[in-house]
């Protein structure tokens, strides 16, 4: 289906979602000023036209317990590149862009720089722009078998009702709605969507990639004041990198928004990518979650 037109009140819905896609239609049209039923009505159109590709969830893969590789290349299909990685890791987002970029987040097990280095040896014919380890934010991992339970369920459906969830589960609502509300409150872990870039016309989206020099926290909060009516979902922060996911109207306000972020104090380099698709694989979650339910670590939540 063709989308017949898009929107600011449509961008502000799907960033809404990408941030949060629990959040109710009643919720996003209080924050935008609609009415739940023409919140949901313009998500339907978003779905049946596949801007919105589906729900889904983004774990930071330290919380099940694995590390993490960042790997930037540039001249090589994606779909080759992944092939090679899956050798190492299982990917757990892909991004090819336009230009011949592709962006990899792989999760491994065991000595991240042997990974690094065996990654290296098999993309010899690839341009690899950066590669690193991703430290891990120190965010504690409190899962309970219980939550697992729910995570899996919610893999099916992020969007799914309490009852259903419960009634899968073979738990009880309470139980479930203290298991999501827990999930929520964790920054390692979101209900998020994937969604078609190129289907968001007029508008742009794209990815402004801020190497700082300073302190993350205070360079966020100037970047965030710089940008905050354009941003698509939640800035990623890795080591000394700021990568922020934004809407523009065409590209003469895209290339404005690169040159106010190079001219932040303490951004000492910048780098734009437009995404062609954005791919979640969730493999690796179903695996960590078999592998975590024979942890010890983990314990029973009482009922």
């Amino acid at each position: 289906m063709k989308l017949s037109k898009i929107d600011n009140l449509d961008m502000k819905i799907l960033s809404n979602l990408l941030n949060n896609c629990r959040e109710s239609d009643r919720q996003i049209g209080q924050k935008i000023g609609l009415s739940g039923v023409a919140v949901r009505s313009r998500i339907e159109k978003m779905l049946k036209s596949k801007l919105i590709e589906k729900f889904t969830l983004k774990i930071e893969p330290h919380l099940l317990g694995y590390n993490v590789i960042y790997l930037v290349t540039t001249g090589q299909d994606v779909n080759e590149i992944v092939k090679q990685v899956k050798l190492v890791g299982e990917p757990f987002f892909v991004v090819p862009c336009v230009g011949g970029y592709s962006a990899c987040g792989i999760v491994v097990k065991g000595e991240v720089e042997q990974k690094i280095a065996i990654i290296k040896n098999l993309l010899k014919q690839v341009r690899i722009l950066n590669i690193f380890e991703a430290e891990d934010a120190g965010i504690e991992s409190n899962l309970t078998k219980t939550d697992l339970d729910v995570i899996e369920q919610l893999l099916k459906n992020p969007r799914e009702q309490i009852d259903v969830v419960a009634k899968n589960a073979k738990i009880s609502s309470k139980t479930v709605t203290r298991s999501i509300e827990k999930l929520q409150e964790n920054p390692a872990f979101q209900f998020t969507l994937t969604y078609d870039p190129g289907k968001i016309k007029p508008y742009i989206s794209h990815a402004i990639l801020c190497v700082i020099n300073g302190d993350v926290e205070t360079l966020l909060k100037a970047l965030r004041k710089q940008f905050e009516d354009h941003f698509m979902q939640i800035p990623f922060i890795a080591k000394n990198q700021i990568a922020l996911f934004l809407y523009s109207e065409d590209i003469f306000e895209m290339d404005e928004m690169v040159q106010k972020a190079n001219s932040v104090e303490n951004v000492i380099a910048v780098e734009n990518f437009m995404p062609k698709k954005i791919s979640l694989p969730q493999d690796w979650i179903r695996n960590g979650i078999k592998e975590n339910r024979k942890s010890e670590r983990l314990h029973l939540l009482r009922i």
